[in-house]
């Protein structure tokens, strides 16, 4: 499971704190390991010297010439001054090359016969403390040392040897046997460390707080539809990321809505302006040919002229006034979701009706009853919109059919399905217009190009809107003989 932006900046820091002190506490035991050793050689610099001023006949016996009871004397009394002062120090009798001439302890414990001469004449010449030398028991690791160059001899002929003395164990074990001065340091730098860690983990989260709650915030944001289920997983940041992309995307989609939806409503009002022009410009003429007062009105001719504008320009003003109306209808759908008179009524007897109201219009071409009778078929809905919605696909049937040709309207139950069907001997429906009843889209959300301009459509858009408000759909059926039937589907009663 992800951690938190908080708890992942916390062991981030508590990593990086711990390997720095770590390193601090390396650096600051091995410089005081370093510190140590320079003190134990710098305090037991001069013990070689003082041993060979004290006794110079230690290198007797030793190749240097000199009687040889005066060697294990002044051994033995070397001895016994370093038992009293430091019984762990080693003490060897080096010659002039580096050999191991004499040790001071149990014999066979040398197992390094020669010594590097290097280091001792480094600590002769006083050069930078700490300084370590061979271990003649065979350590690999160098050891602290103190040394001295024993007095030439009287007719010596070869150079004098060195007196060497180890002054730790091995492991690094002090020859004063102290505990590193080290160890209560470093339990001082990891409390320290311990203390910091835990006020900078609770500074974190404080201070990371506001960051949380600005990630539920953004991630709350938005309908619950568009986002889905309130993804948890990540950190904060990732969360805040991941909402702040959403959130983008979603702006950027509202953004493109609103611009095709401005784009649709100037293509709603240019086909609007196109298609009010043509009547009110027709009706316009109409009326100043109406208006000459020198017309003489006992003239048949005049008289005949002048019925005739005014049938013309009555039937431009019921263009306008069916567009008006019919923009006025599908407005007030396309505003609301529901049905809000809902009653229950036989939808048989709506459609023979709305079929003898049509019989009894004397403009063909004709609308007749087609089918078996389905018998009592009954929805709940808005009697007025079913009715108008009828109406419309008639109506349609009637302007775009074949001008001899007659409609035919029927009725049938398929399931729990009352569909109402109305076909025609016209063109067809456009392709645009006939995929769009197919796919179940709105008919006028974007609006379809007409040919020539205008609306077009606004009959079939109120009918599937009419539809769709009452649970069911507008759909094309297949008609081989050729034409268009349209099929309304509202779900039956009970």
């Amino acid at each position: 499971m992800m951690r938190s932006f908080a708890a992942r900046l916390a062991g981030a820091m508590l990593l990086a704190m711990l390997s720095y002190g770590l390193f601090v506490a390396w650096l600051f035991h091995h410089q005081a390991l370093r510190l140590e050793h320079e003190g134990l050689q710098r305090v037991a610099h001069g013990l070689a010297g003082h041993i060979v001023r004290q006794w110079p006949q230690l290198d007797a016996g030793a190749g240097h010439g000199g009687s040889g009871h005066e060697a294990p004397a002044a051994r033995e009394a070397v001895l016994a001054m370093l038992r009293v002062v430091n019984p762990a120090v080693q003490v060897y009798v080096l010659d002039a090359d580096g050999g191991v001439a004499a040790y001071l302890g149990e014999p066979g414990m040398v197992q390094t016969p020669r010594v590097d001469l290097d280091p001792i004449r480094r600590f002769l010449a006083a050069g930078a403390l700490p300084l370590r030398g061979t271990d003649p028991m065979g350590g690999s690791e160098g050891r602290l040392f103190s040394a001295a160059m024993f007095p030439p001899r009287p007719g010596d002929s070869r150079p004098p040897g060195y007196l060497y003395i180890v002054l730790d164990r091995p492991g690094g074990v002090t020859a004063t046997d102290r505990v590193p001065s080290g160890g209560s340091a470093l339990v001082v730098v990891a409390l320290g460390l311990a203390v910091t860690l835990a006020l900078a983990g609770f500074a974190l989260l404080r201070l990371t707080r506001p960051l949380q709650k600005l990630a539920r915030t953004m991630n709350a944001m938005g309908p619950q539809a568009e986002r889905g289920p309130t993804t948890t997983t990540g950190d904060e940041v990732q969360v805040l990321q991941r909402s702040l992309m959403d959130m983008t995307s979603r702006l950027q989609t509202q953004q493109d809505a609103e611009r095709e939806q401005a784009a649709r409503h100037r293509e709603t009002l240019a086909g609007i302006a196109h298609d009010l022009r043509t009547p009110l410009t027709a009706l316009h003429g109409h009326l100043e040919a109406l208006g000459p007062a020198d017309v003489a009105l006992n003239d048949p001719g005049s008289l005949d002229r002048r019925r005739r504008l005014h049938a013309s320009a009555l039937q431009q003003s019921e263009k306008v006034r069916r567009l008006s109306q019919q923009l006025f209808e599908l407005a007030t759908l396309q505003a609301t979701d529901t049905v809000i008179a809902r009653e229950r009524f036989r939808l048989d007897e709506l459609v023979g009706d709305t079929v003898q109201k049509f019989e009894l219009d004397p403009q063909a071409p004709g609308v007749c009853l087609a089918g078996d009778a389905p018998g009592r078929v009954e929805v709940a809905g808005d009697l007025q919109l079913v009715e108008r919605a009828l109406t419309n696909l008639i109506d349609n049937a009637r302007r775009h059919g074949a001008r001899d040709s007659v409609v035919r309207v029927g009725l049938r139950r398929e399931g729990g399905l009352a569909q109402i069907w109305v076909d025609d001997q016209g063109p067809g429906l456009p392709a645009e217009l006939n995929a769009r009843l197919q796919r179940g889209q709105s008919l006028r959300e974007p609006p379809i190009p007409h040919p020539r301009g205008g609306m077009g459509g606004l009959g079939l858009a109120i009918a599937q809107r009419v539809a769709l408000l009452h649970g069911g759909r507008l759909r094309p059926l297949p008609k081989p003989d050729g034409g268009t039937r349209l099929c309304l589907e509202l779900p039956t009663a009970g």
